[in-house]
């Protein structure tokens, strides 16, 4: 598989890293694969609310180039394709583990809201 063009440069690790996972989406397919290992594209839309389809093609297609998803198509009628974190993919989202924390604990001192993605309706 052909790597991503990337932009390099870098000034730093955090500058090499941030390009793999730049965009409001890729961190939350990192997520995602992590929490159910294997997802069909529309099971990861439906854990993504607010994902357009070709903005999830577009990232799920960079991060297969990079290295970080691995993608198995089925000679199926219909077609089947399911994604995976590949190790490469694994390691990165476990460095973002820490990241992920700070995050929950801004959420938790601003008070903020978060989504509930899985579709229970509020009581």
């Amino acid at each position: 598989m052909a790597k991503a063009q990337r932009s390099g440069p870098y000034i730093c690790g955090i500058d090499a890293a941030l390009d793999v996972v730049s965009g409001k989406w890729k961190g939350l397919i990192l997520w995602e694969l992590d929490a159910h290992r294997l997802r069909r594209f529309a099971e990861l839309r439906r854990g993504l609310p607010g994902v357009s389809e070709k903005m999830l093609t577009q990232h799920l297609r960079e991060m297969e180039a990079d290295g970080l998803v691995h993608r198995e198509v089925y000679a199926e009628v219909p077609p089947r394709v399911e994604y995976s974190l590949t190790e490469h993919g694994r390691t990165l989202n476990q460095a973002l583990g820490p990241l992920g924390a700070w995050g929950s604990e801004r959420i938790r001192r601003e008070g903020s809201q978060v989504v509930d993605v899985t579709g229970a309706k509020p009581s």
